[in-house]
């Protein structure tokens, strides 16, 4: 997900988008641990995007 669709996101829709790629995250880790997991490239990627939501919340409430 690139920031500039989330610069155009209000703080309830990115906190549930957070909330999200949690959840997300958490299957990946899960999926790995039992080596299901096709892709692990996969989790960095999840990872990223969780942090670019977390930055442009920040953002917003400053």
């Amino acid at each position: 997900m690139k920031a500039t669709e989330l610069r155009n996101m209000t703080p309830d829709e990115l906190n549930g988008k957070l909330k999200e790629l949690k959840e997300e995250l958490f299957n990946l880790r899960f999926q790995h641990a039992v080596h299901q997991l096709d892709n692990p490239h996969k989790i960095e990627d999840v990872k990223k995007d969780i942090a670019r939501v977390m930055t442009i919340l920040h953002e917003k409430n400053a």
